[in-house]
């Protein structure tokens, strides 16, 4: 089903005032398209992004919400925005559900598999760390930040051999990462 005319002036409203930065005035037509509108996508997730960046965090968390309650099947990335928003906000336990459904919809989507890993990081839940940055490092094979973090989990799980080997490959590509991690876990490759 089409939208009315109505609709299509205020997105073109909000898209403008984006545009020129008066992130105020594309808010108030997200809450007028909203209101008449109240699961419209676009004004949901457009809605998120700019109450996260006036730092309007809980307001952007029920958006985001509300966004994956009324199309859960729509985005990975959707999924990800709240498990981003609730894992910024402390709120592990709520994130990993929804770092879990942004990877079940997109099994490539490293961002997700990165975050998980962090989140689990510091809920302590190790091992669950290991495979979720794991699937990070196949994905990004030559970023450092997955590996970085895997070789510290691996070290706080009592593994330095596997941490020895993490710092090795590093040395392949990101020598500087690599000796970080040497100065900073004691171990020499």
């Amino acid at each position: 089903m089409s939208k009315p005319l109505g609709y299509w002036r205020l997105k073109m409203r909000a898209i403008v005032e984006l545009v020129f930065g008066r992130n105020a005035a594309a808010e108030r037509s997200f809450d007028a398209m909203l209101a008449q509108w109240p699961a419209d996508p676009y004004a949901l997730s457009s809605r998120t992004m700019v109450r996260a960046q006036r730092g309007a965090r809980e307001a952007a968390i029920a958006d985001a919400q509300a966004l994956v309650a009324h199309h859960p099947e729509r985005s990975a990335a959707d999924w990800f925005n709240l498990a981003y928003l609730l894992e910024d906000a402390g709120r592990y336990d709520e994130a990993i559900p929804a770092f879990r459904r942004a990877v079940e919809l997109n099994p490539k989507l490293d961002r997700a598999w990165y975050g998980l890993g962090l989140t689990l990081i510091r809920l302590r839940r190790l091992d669950e760390a290991v495979e979720a940055l794991e699937r990070n490092t196949k994905l990004q094979p030559m970023s450092p930040y997955g590996w970085y973090q895997l070789a510290r989990v691996q070290l706080d799980r009592q593994q330095p051999d596997e941490t020895r080997k993490i710092i090795r490959h590093l040395k392949r590509f990101e020598p500087r990462v690599a000796e970080q991690l040497e100065r900073e876990t004691g171990l020499a490759t």
